[in-house]
């Protein structure tokens, strides 16, 4: 027996920042939000790829993580009880006769909303796998074991014996930060020569120098030990002659593999892969569908996660008038609207 649809203002497809600071826009103009996201937890990329990260550019933050903006946003949006779908994939999206869209997922949950915002990032995404065979058997291992795409606490790789491999800011960057909790760090690359920010290859050359780290030009070839416990790597130096590694941690950081997902075949115009919008709704060229932050495109466009919060505000606006009709918006501040202040729990 199929559940009967569920019923909200505004359903948003992905829950990373923008998706969640959207929320809280439109719950100051009383729109209800459904989120879906295929991640089994909020924060999109934030909390996926860099939960421990320092970000430096969101006004009135000098310094923030990851997880921390995540965990501020989710603070900031619970006066509104925002209802959230985590672990679902939306496969479906078609136009009632009624005006209102429905939402399918493939779990098989339905959602009818007056309006659709897409807060999808830059799609799904995963990260690219080392061609090493039997790679699979080692991913995500508990206590900092193992193989793992992404660190989201640092704390679990304390004394461990560190491989990382890569060139980009995410491999010298997590170099950076770990060596001072790692019994020993090693870093390979298939070359003397770094896409890192200069300040960071700076940094590893000096913790390089200082014993604190080691670095070879070189490629794994192989990985040992049982399932989910990592012993070593077999390493191939550019001279081709190759010799094994005791690790108990490998993190390879050789990208992400971005695919848009169902979101294709809604029939919404895209533009390489992203959805054109207007600049004073963020609305695309099907009404009622909304898209804002990376997943969007527009002359001008900076994927920043502030351009993201401005547009989550415009498109809210746009938004109550499709989904309010018949009411006056009213716009108001939340430094001096009671009613505002009231909604917050802050008068």
């Amino acid at each position: 027996m199929t559940a009967a649809p569920i019923e909200t203002d505004v359903a948003i497809i992905g829950a990373g920042p923008i998706g969640l600071f959207a929320v809280f826009e439109l719950g100051l103009l009383d729109l209800k939000c459904h989120l879906v996201d295929i991640l089994d937890r909020p924060g999109g990329q934030c909390t996926e790829l860099y939960p421990e990260k320092p970000i430096y550019d969101i006004p009135g933050l000098p310094i923030v993580t990851g997880q921390e903006l995540v965990n501020k946003l989710l603070e900031q949006i619970s006066p509104f009880n925002p209802q959230f779908h985590f672990g679902e994939m939306v496969t479906g999206l078609e136009k009632l006769a009624d005006g209102r869209w429905k939402l399918k997922t493939d779990v098989g949950t339905q959602i009818v909303a007056h309006v659709v915002v897409i807060a999808a990032g830059a799609g799904s995404f995963q990260p690219k796998r080392p061609p090493v065979p039997g790679i699979e058997h080692f991913e995500n291992a508990g206590d900092g074991m193992g193989v793992h795409y992404a660190v989201r606490k640092m704390e679990t790789f304390r004394g461990k014996n560190i491989l990382i491999a890569g060139g980009g800011d995410s491999a010298l960057d997590w170099v950076i930060n770990l060596a001072p909790l790692a019994k020993s760090l090693t870093l390979v690359h298939h070359r003397d020569g770094f896409r890192a920010a200069q300040h960071s290859v700076n940094q590893m050359r000096e913790l390089e120098k200082e014993g604190k780290i080691k670095f070879h030009v070189a490629s794994v070839k192989s990985i040992h030990g049982e399932p989910g416990k990592l012993s070593s790597v077999t390493l191939s130096g550019a001279d081709k002659k190759e010799w094994d590694l005791n690790c108990d941690a490998f993190l390879p950081f050789f990208g992400l593999t971005i695919k848009l997902g169902p979101i294709a075949e809604f029939g919404i115009n895209l533009h390489e892969n992203m959805i054109p919008v207007d600049t004073a709704r963020f609305q695309s060229e099907t009404p009622g569908i909304f898209a804002i932050g990376d997943i969007n495109t527009y002359p001008g466009k900076l994927k920043l996660i502030l351009s993201g919060f401005h547009e989550a505000a415009l498109m809210a606006q746009a938004a109550f008038h499709i989904a309010r009709p018949n009411e006056k918006l009213r716009f108001q501040y939340t430094t001096s609207s009671s009613s505002l202040q009231k909604k917050l729990g802050v008068s």
